[in-house]
């Protein structure tokens, strides 16, 4: 493998915009680490895709084969990861996802468009 000519080149330009530091990745991390579970993943799409942008707890137990403990465990640990919220409306719990928190993730990955010059 042969090196560089001259001590000053590079491969390429570094790595500067958009990047994680170690704390922001390691809050990430619990995120994603909350939705690494199939069940929490497919309760935060019904309760994104619900119509009027919230589910009652009642109408999330349905898809599932679990206890509603279970279920509440899991939205549980949605809350606490940030990707939702709740309001409690008499008997029942309403849950809405937190937009700032999806965004957030969404552009994690989003490649930089490129302006016509910089192409």
């Amino acid at each position: 493998m042969s090196k560089p000519s001259t001590p000053d080149a590079t491969c390429c330009t570094p790595l500067t915009e958009n990047v994680l530091a170690e704390a922001e990745a390691a809050e990430l991390a619990k995120v994603f680490k909350a939705l690494a579970d199939p069940v929490r993943l497919r309760l935060l799409n019904l309760i994104a895709a619900s119509e009027g942008g919230e589910a009652c707890v009642c109408d999330l137990t349905v898809p599932f084969e679990l206890s509603a403990p279970t279920i509440s465990h899991h939205l549980k640990v949605l809350r606490q990861a940030g990707l939702i919220d709740c309001e409690r409306r008499g008997t029942w719990v309403y849950y809405w996802t937190n937009p700032e928190a999806l965004t957030r993730l969404s552009g994690l990955f989003a490649l930089p468009v490129l302006t016509p010059a910089a192409v």
